[in-house]
């Protein structure tokens, strides 16, 4: 396989807000031991302040860096999503197609910044996604059905009943699933349908634009 297309870890940028944080804590506990240290009798009540101040900026800090974790791999085999709240996979060979996605506007496509994944059979994916991902998914890509939907003359259908639709979904072996995992095949039913996508990956999860990614997905799934 081609050296540059081995196992590569994606992280997102690290929040700057989470950094200036730190920051400012060890700003505010140098002073707080200074004050301390230069006016032991009067400077208690100010320094305990101080302290206190910024022993909470260092711990949400410490929570928004946290935030920063390994968000996607890929390997040979497959595009991989990793959070603290679960995650999901796609092996290459079960991926139609991805690139960055994009809406319809008078006609012409404009880019959005997220990258599109489908899929040729949503089995596995399903029996993979844990229930948290699941909904965030529903929830945070709402927003794309939303603006394609918008921007349809004459839409198919209503956008409340595509939003939360839970009707039963058939695997290919005759399983019947309900629920949020139906209601998730749904989605990405209508996803495809509005947008070309089942699903979408934000280009907050990203080190790079969704077109590079997107770009660099396809090297994968080409070489598969």
């Amino acid at each position: 396989m081609d050296e540059q297309l081995k196992t590569r870890f994606i992280r997102p940028p690290l929040k700057p807000f989470g950094t200036n944080l730190y920051v400012a804590a060890g700003v505010g506990i140098t002073v707080g031991i200074g004050l301390l240290w230069w006016e032991p009798f009067r400077a208690p009540p100010a320094s305990a302040i101080i302290l206190l101040v910024s022993a909470i900026m260092l711990l949400l800090g410490y929570k928004i860096r946290q935030g920063r974790e390994l968000s996607l791999t890929l390997t040979f085999m497959h595009l991989q999503f990793h959070s603290h709240y679960g995650g999901w996979l796609a092996k290459w060979h079960n991926i139609e197609r991805i690139g960055q996605a994009s809406v319809q506007t008078d006609g012409w496509y404009e880019p959005i910044p997220w990258v599109g994944v489908s899929l040729k059979n949503y089995d596995p994916f399903l029996t993979a996604i844990c229930p948290r991902v699941a909904t965030k998914l529903l929830l945070d890509q709402r927003i794309l059905l939303v603006m394609a939907h918008k921007r349809l003359s004459d839409p198919p259908f209503e956008l409340e009943d595509i939003l939360f639709d839970d009707t039963p979904y058939i695997t290919a072996d005759g399983q019947t699933i309900k629920g949020l995992m139906a209601m998730l095949a749904n989605r990405m039913r209508y996803n495809r349908e509005l947008l070309g996508y089942d699903f979408f990956i934000s280009e907050d999860f990203l080190d790079c634009s969704a077109a590079e990614f997107a770009g660099l997905a396809r090297r994968y799934l080409a070489a598969s």
